[in-house]
C-alpha cells in the first residue's frame, strides 16, 4: 500500500522541488514538519552494539563506516569476551532475523539490571527453556540465551546508513522501565499516572500503568481496559491550532459489527502466523477521551486530516499520505507501522522492519517539505535485550513491581529530582536507539547527551512554543537540540536507501546527503 501511495505522492504537483535560497532561521522553528517513527522493542545495544563496526560476511549487504566516524557507547572487547552475564553476547546474522519475544516486563528489567551491575539479563529478561528464574515465561522453542544476541550493520543496514548520514543518540533512555504501553504514553505525555481502573495486577498500581492494558476509548480493544486522565501532546497542540496527527497501520476498521469498528487488517508475521495491522495498546491517544477517536471513523475530507473533526486526529496510515499528496501534510504527525513491519520480536524482524522504514523515509525526503521536516526514529520499550548501560534513576518509586535497588526498591525515596514522583515510574529504563534525519541534523554525529522518550515531547512544545504538560517528566528531559546545526543555509540534501539491502541507491534526484 505504501509503494501506491507513493506514486500518489510523486504524481502530485505539490511533489516538485520547492525554491530554496533564503536563509534558515537560528532557531528551532525551522522545523516547520515534525515526524516521529515510533518503532518496537529494540535496545541500543541490540542495533548498534559494535558500531560503525560490522563483521561483513560474503553474501550479505557489507558495511564500511566513513572517514571520521566517531564511536558510540557499544560493547568493546572486555564487554563482547568477558561480559559478567552468563551467556556472552553474540551476533545475530542476517539468517537469525526471527527471534522470540524476551521479557520486558516492568519488575524482570529491574530484575535484571541487578542494582546496575547489568548481569541477569538471561535469568530474567530471556524467555525460553535456557532459563533459570522460574518465573519467567518459557516456551520449549525458545532459549534465554538469545536476550544477549546482537544485529549489526549487516543486518540493520539502513539505521547505521542513516546514523552515518545523520544524526544519532547513544545515551536515550525509555522514560521509565516496563513495556510497550507505558513507552506510548510517556511520549504523548511524559507521564503515566491517571490510570482508571488504578490497580489492576500486573497492569496499574496506585493509579500508574506498569504493563500493557488496552485503551478503553477504542472499540477494536479486547482484554483489560484503562482509560487515561491528564493532559497529552495532541491537547497542547490542539490549543495553539498546531495541525497533528497519529496515523497507524490498519487503524481503518474492515467492518462495523452493532455499531462498533472491527480491525480485521492481517498480515502474516515474521513468525509465519496472522498478524493484525492494528495493535490497539500502541495507540496512546485512545487511553485519553479528549483525543480517542472509539469508533476509528475516518477524517471528514482530505483537507481535514490533521485538523478537528470525527477523526479527532486519529487516522490510518493511508490517510497520511493522501493528505501529503494533496498538500496539506500535518505539522506534527506521529507514525506507527503495521504490526508485521514494527520490528516487535516474534511476529517482526529486523529487514520488515527496515522496508517500513526506508519506504517512509525516502518517501518523506521526496516531499517538497522535506527542507523544513525533521524525522525522528524512536522505540517505544527495549523487549527485554541486554544492554550495558543504566541510566540515571531520575524517579525512585516503591511498589511490590519494583526491584531495582531491592525487593520493592526503586532507590530509596519517591522523590526525583524535580520533587515527587508517583509510585510505578522508575526510571530512566532500557537504553535504546534514537535517530534524528533532517537538513538540519548533524552530520555523522553521535549526541551523548541523556535524553529519554520525554524529550520527543519537549522537543514538540518548545518548536510549537505549546508550554509544558505538567506533572510530566517534560520537565526534566534532556533535549534534541544537540542534534541540530541551523547555523547555515542548506539544500536540504537526501539520502535515498534500498529498502531490501539498506544500502544507498542513486535516483537521478537531487543529490544525496555527503
Amino acid at each position: 500500500m505504501l509503494v501506491a501511495l507513493a506514486a500518489i505522492v510523486s504524481a502530485s504537483p505539490r511533489a516538485a522541488a520547492r525554491p530554496s535560497g533564503t536563509a534558515d532561521r537560528d532557531d528551532d522553528r525551522a522545523i516547520e514538519h515534525l515526524i516521529v517513527i515510533y518503532q518496537e522493542n529494540v535496545s541500543f545495544d541490540h542495533y548498534f552494539a559494535t558500531y560503525p563496526k560490522a563483521a561483513n560476511p560474503f553474501g550479505e549487504p557489507a558495511f564500511h563506516a566513513r572517514p571520521g566516524t566517531p564511536s558510540v557507547n557499544g560493547l568493546n572487547n572486555p564487554l563482547l569476551y568477558a561480559n559478567p552475564n552468563s551467556t556472552q553476547p553474540f551476533r545475530l546474522d542476517r539468517s537469525q532475523i526471527v527471534t522470540c519475544d524476551q521479557n520486558h516486563d516492568y519488575m524482570p528489567e529491574q530484575q535484571a539490571f541487578d542494582k546496575g551491575l547489568m548481569d541477569k539479563f538471561v535469568e530474567f529478561a530471556g524467555t525460553g527453556s535456557g532459563k533459570v528464574f522460574p518465573g519467567n515465561p518459557s516456551s520449549p522453542n525458545c532459549d534465554a540465551r538469545v536476550v544477549m544476541g546482537y544485529f549489526d550493520g549487516n543486518t540493520v543496514t539502513a539505521l547505521w546508513n542513516y546514523a552515518q548520514h545523520f544524526a544519532m543518540s547513544d545515551n536515550s533512555f525509555s522514560t521509565q522501565f516496563g513495556p510497550s504501553t507505558p513507552g506510548a504514553l510517556n511520549l504523548v505525555a511524559g507521564q503515566t499516572h491517571g490510570a482508571t481502573p488504578s490497580d489492576i495486577p500486573d497492569e496499574t498500581v496506585a493509579g500508574t500503568v506498569i504493563g500493557d492494558p488496552r485503551p478503553g476509548f477504542d472499540d477494536c480493544s479486547s482484554g483489560v481496559k484503562v482509560t487515561m486522565t491528564g493532559t497529552n501532546i495532541g491537547n497542547l497542540l490542539n490549543a495553539k491550532n498546531v495541525t497533528w496527527g497519529w496515523f497507524q497501520g490498519g487503524f481503518r476498521p474492515t467492518s462495523f459489527v452493532n455499531g462498533k469498528a472491527v480491525c480485521g487488517a492481517t498480515h502474516i508475521g515474521s513468525n509465519g502466523q496472522p498478524k493484525g495491522d492494528y495493535i490497539p495498546h500502541h495507540e496512546p491517544f485512545q487511553y485519553y477521551l479528549s483525543t480517542a477517536n472509539p469508533h476509528h471513523l475516518p477524517p471528514s475530507s482530505t483537507a481535514m486530516i490533521g485538523r478537528t473533526d470525527q477523526a479527532n486526529h486519529q487516522y490510518d496510515l493511508i490517510d497520511f499520505w493522501l493528505a501529503a499528496a494533496a498538500g496539506n501534510l500535518p505539522a506534527v504527525g506521529f507514525l506507527k507501522a503495521p504490526g508485521y513491519q514494527d520490528g516487535h520480536a516474534a511476529y517482526s524482524d529486523p529487514l520488515a522492519e527496515q522496508q517500513f522504514l526506508v519506504e517512509t523515509i525516502n518517501q518523506l525526503q521526496r516531499l517538497p517539505e522535506w527542507d523544513r521536516m525533521a524525522v525522528i526514529i524512536a522505540y517505544d520499550d527495549s523487549d527485554g535485550w541486554y544492554d550495558h548501560v543504566m541510566g540515571p534513576i531520575v524517579s525512585q518509586s516503591q511498589t511490590a513491581y519494583d526491584a531495582l535497588t531491592g525487593v520493592g526498591q526503586c532507590g530509596t525515596s519517591t522523590a526525583g529530582p524535580q520533587g515527587p514522583f508517583l509510585p510505578g515510574r522508575c526510571g530512566y529504563g532500557p537504553r535504546q536507539p534514537l535517530l534524528l534525519i533532517s537538513p538540519f541534523a548533524k552530520i555523522n554525529f553521535v549526541d551523548s547527551s541523556v535524553t529519554d522518550q520525554a524529550s520527543i515531547l519537549r522537543f514538540t512544545e518548545d518548536n510549537w512554543q505549546l508550554g509544558r504538560i505538567g506533572g510530566s517528566f517534560d520537565a526534566i528531559a534532556g533535549s534534541l537540540r544537540n542534534m541540530l546545526d541551523f547555523s547555515r543555509p542548506r539544500r536540504a540534501p537526501r539520502l535515498l536507501l534500498d529498502p531490501t539491502t539498506g544500502q544507498p541507491i542513486d535516483d537521478g534526484g537531487p543529490e544525496d546527503r555527503h
